[in-house]
């Protein structure tokens, strides 16, 4: 959700995002877990305000190329 808040932010200044660079970024961490994590408890009551899920970038340029396992692995 950090990520799309930031894409949409950076949209609203004008940037152009481009999103073969977006096809790079992952927020699944595969480093430095806690396997149980921290947790806070004085927050489970608060609740979240709405989500917009909706975000403004065409993708319709990365369905057309072919996005195999090694095609996403190169370096950009």
């Amino acid at each position: 959700m950090d990520i799309a808040e930031i894409v949409r932010q950076l949209l609203e200044e004008g940037w152009d995002i481009d999103p073969e660079d977006l096809a790079h970024i992952s927020p699944y961490l595969t480093e430095h877990i806690k396997r149980f994590g921290e947790y806070s408890t004085h927050e489970l009551g608060t609740r979240p305000e709405a989500y917009d899920l909706q975000l403004d970038i065409d993708f319709t340029s990365l369905r057309e190329q072919d996005l195999t396992a090694a095609s996403l692995g190169r370096a950009a």
